[in-house]
């Protein structure tokens, strides 16, 4: 596993005991009773690594443990390790503990982002929201083509229902990665959140552009959307309706942006109703709901 994205990977971990990470640890624990590991050189460790965090996931802190002590004394002073310790002690030693050997981590390499970003994670999850932001803010400040951690100070923000800022924050991912069609609908749906409809409906519209096959075998009319794409469509009708019934959130954009015309926004509600109308056959193989509001309840939990 490449070394700079394994550490983004630990930095950002969040514990869940999902299938997959059940079916990690269920297919490693063999390799590591029978010592199976240390004859594959770098795969044999990137896997013991990824067992160690299926074992946190499934809360079987003995085996964690195992793995965290062989990745140790194979790599002595691994910033990596040195994660992946400290997400051992998250999963059962006091916050204050915690913070305390990031805290030593950083003292030792003040460039050690992945142990910034786990002290950030640490500080939610102990409520102190004012601080996390501080944190993330200065580590922001040193690091800023960290498109993750500019992703984290948004989340951070919209727990707080403070979407203005979010939105900020999710425009410096935007221009780090201007091909990411995911930070694109993430931007969208903040900006619909903060009642800047005009700009949620024009960023919608450029995420379907993105992930729309223009090159693929059937035109895009012809198409059936899925994933983004779906999800996409989803928040161009939640706008589409929304500056229908409600004409004064056309005028209301805090980033300035012009709705489309009467006319043409018809238009667009007819083509985007079309889209999902055709997602929700496909995906139900059942005819979708006749009424307006019925469909776009029953689309809710499928583009979540």
């Amino acid at each position: 596993m490449e070394y700079t994205f394994s550490l983004q990977k630990l930095a950002a971990y969040r514990p869940r005991k999902s299938a997959k990470s059940r079916a990690t640890f269920d297919a490693g624990l063999p390799t590591l009773e029978r010592g199976g590991y240390a004859g594959k050189g770098e795969e044999g460790w990137d896997a013991l690594e990824k067992l160690a965090l299926a074992a946190l996931d499934q809360e079987n802190i003995e085996v964690a443990d195992k793995c965290i002590q062989l990745l140790t004394d194979k790599f002595p002073g691994s910033a990596r390790v040195d994660c992946l310790a400290g997400l051992r002690m998250e999963a059962t030693e006091p916050p204050e503990t915690v913070l305390q050997y990031y805290d030593e981590l950083l003292e030792a390499d003040p460039n050690n982002t992945a142990a910034w970003r786990r002290k950030v994670y640490v500080l939610r999850r102990m409520g102190k929201i004012d601080k996390a932001v501080s944190e993330l803010s200065a580590l922001l400040d040193t690091f800023y083509t960290d498109p993750d951690g500019w992703l984290e100070l948004a989340d951070i923000y919209a727990s707080c229902q403070q979407y203005t800022y979010a939105l900020q924050s999710l425009s410096h991912a935007l221009l780090l990665s201007p091909q990411n069609p995911s930070y694109f609908l993430q931007y969208a749906e903040m900006a619909y959140l903060a009642e800047d409809v005009p700009l949620a409906l024009k960023t919608f519209l450029h995420t379907v552009d993105m992930t729309d096959d223009d090159d693929g075998d059937l035109a895009p009319s012809d198409s059936i959307p899925t994933g983004i794409t779906l999800r996409a469509w989803f928040g161009v009708k939640l706008c589409t309706r929304k500056l229908i019934t409600e004409p004064r959130s056309a005028s209301s954009s805090a980033s300035q942006t012009a709705a489309p015309n009467t006319s043409n926004l018809s238009l667009l509600d007819d083509l985007c109703t079309e889209r999902l109308r055709t997602a929700y056959l496909n995906i139900k193989n059942e005819s979708p709901p006749a009424g307006e509001a019925d469909l776009i309840a029953a689309l809710t939990t499928l583009v979540k």
